[in-house]
């Protein structure tokens, strides 16, 4: 370990007691594509013992510019985030523990996925599963960092239960009309790197005891303009819901059963449903073109595509009429 770590050992605020603290530490980080890759790898290059990382999508062409886990085969063969990171990981860091789960994070699996990890780390792209995170940190005292970067701007902010402000207190209500995603404004790998820095320093800080040093502010950055703000998160909001108990989103409270993946697609989870690839590829060679690993079914049928994974959830792009994704996978997978 001296040998690996020895200029992390160096760096007095972390020490020798701090990088035994960091092989200790169990630590779930939800996404992995920019943000979330980026802080897997800063983090499992720290040391960091334990890498729980949980993501639903797979590795595409549009991802290599700024998700520096994964490379042209990953997107190639389609391969799940979750695994492409893994092993790439530990083609690095053999040292170190990672847990890959291909899997949407959502109000019936997030004691599981996120259950005895000490800090949860946001790589997601959208508010619906930050808030079910934020009412989880709260119900079990469970700190969490948010992440998010699009186009040149990036923003995080530590979440501490009862001792900073939580993302409701912030934002009590999702962004409602036009939202910025990486699909209509693109996004810098740069921005991505700024934040995803940040996030992991104040990650460390809080692993190796140093808590009083971690930032209580929501910190935005623009790295085109040269502009950076932040807005105290100081204490928790008097009339803020969930600070209150009020656990909407871990109720599953509204929420979709067919949610938007922000890219022309629809993803399907209603139920989970086990699925044989090399079954169900023969039922559709008739109507399409179809191929398959040990990890993704892809189907094309003009002008859609199809991403079936084994537990039976899809993203079906091509259209974004979730009526349209039903009756697709009605068709082609069973209702």
């Amino acid at each position: 370990m001296d040998e690996r770590y020895s200029r992390q050992i160096l760096f007095k605020e972390i020490g020798r007691d701090g990088q035994q603290k960091l092989a200790e530490s169990r630590v779930a980080i939800v996404g992995c594509g920019a943000t979330g890759s980026f802080i897997a790898s800063l983090l499992a290059r720290s040391g960091v013992g334990t890498l729980r990382i949980i993501d639903r999508d797979y590795v595409e062409p549009s991802n290599l510019q700024r998700q520096n886990l994964f490379d042209e085969a990953d997107a190639r063969e389609s391969v799940p985030k979750a695994i492409a990171a893994a092993r790439q990981i530990a083609k690095f860091n053999s040292g170190i523990v990672v847990e890959p789960h291909v899997a949407d994070l959502t109000p019936a699996n997030i004691d599981s996925l996120l259950g005895d990890s000490e800090l949860v780390l946001d790589g997601t792209d959208n508010f619906e599963t930050r808030y079910l995170i934020n009412d989880y940190s709260l119900k079990n005292y469970v700190p969490w960092i948010y992440t998010a970067a699009v186009g040149s701007y990036g923003v995080t902010m530590n979440i501490l239960p009862k001792e900073t402000a939580c993302m409701a207190c912030i934002f009590p209500e999702s962004p409602r009309g036009t939202v910025e995603t990486c699909e209509t404004s693109g996004i810098l790998g740069s921005a991505v790197g700024v934040v995803a820095a940040i996030a992991s320093g104040e990650a460390l800080k809080f692993l190796v005891g140093a808590r009083s040093a971690m930032r209580r502010t929501l910190l935005s950055w623009n790295i085109w303009n040269n502009e950076h703000s932040e807005i105290s998160s100081a204490g928790p909001g008097k009339d803020c819901r969930a600070c209150q108990g009020e656990f909407v989103h871990l109720a599953g409270l509204g929420r979709p059963h067919i949610t938007l993946c922000g890219r022309n697609s629809v993803q399907i989870h209603e139920r989970q449903r086990p699925v044989d690839f090399g079954e169900l590829s023969s039922l559709l060679i008739p109507h399409g073109t179809v191929r398959h690993n040990e990890f993704v079914l892809k189907f094309w049928r003009d002008p859609y595509e199809m991403t079936l994974f084994p537990d039976g959830r899809a993203i079906i792009k091509g259209t974004v009429d979730t009526a349209v994704a039903r009756s697709l996978y009605a068709r082609f997978v069973g209702s």
